[in-house]
């Protein structure tokens, strides 16, 4: 018997025809038996993905997937990887249009403008002590070590996952990066001098 799933999905000449992009981004997925955790994105097409993650699918399992800047997709695991898995998405002719357009604009917005980039000034904190707050409510006192536009360094003592969102002060984002005192965070949107100023008494770097 043929599944539902197994008629939806791309063959494998189909999925090669569709060009893979390296991008950046993070999300959270939800297996069969409704257990989610985070995840990134390490290579997208419209027709399948690559994910890095701690908690890979078995082959053949449907995964439900919200992403940062994409929204909800859904596939089937194909192959399990090293750090992660890989999944064939499911989808119409309208939204595989949608998600080739989506993945051109992250291409180029990555290109141009990567988060992790030293383009955006760096700014000196005057007050370096801050909250972190988990979406489940938790707090946590941290220390800013570095601070621009686009995200923050933070001592603190606690890691949580990659991908996770969090709130630094009142700057929503996600952790993206863990180093041996800390973690990195990536702001959901690029901020003003003006509001970092504000949040943190910050000023550029001589």
């Amino acid at each position: 018997m043929i599944s539902a799933a197994s008629k939806l999905a791309p063959s494998r000449t189909e999925r090669r025809n569709f060009q893979r992009v390296r991008v950046k981004v993070y999300g959270r997925y939800m297996l069969e038996d409704r257990s989610e955790y985070p995840c990134q994105v390490v290579d997208m097409s419209p027709g399948d993905v690559s994910f890095r993650s701690d908690h890979p699918g078995q082959l053949g399992e449907k995964v439900i997937a919200y992403l940062d800047h994409i929204g909800r997709i859904e596939g089937v695991v194909t192959r399990r990887l090293d750090n992660g898995f890989a999944m064939t998405i499911l989808a119409s002719d309208r939204k595989r249009d949608k998600l080739a357009a989506q993945l051109t604009w992250l291409a180029n917005k990555h290109e141009l403008d990567l988060p992790e980039d030293r383009r955006h000034e760096r700014v000196q904190p005057r007050n370096p002590m801050s909250i972190l707050q988990l979406a489940d409510g938790r707090q946590y006192q941290c220390r800013l070590i570095d601070l621009s536009l686009s995200g923050a360094a933070i001592e603190i003592d606690v890691k949580p996952a990659l991908g996770v969102a969090v709130t630094l002060g009142t700057m929503r984002g996600r952790v993206v990066r863990h180093f041996e005192d800390g973690i990195a965070i990536e702001f959901g949107v690029i901020q003003r001098e003006e509001t970092l100023a504000a949040e943190f008494g910050g000023r550029r770097e001589s």
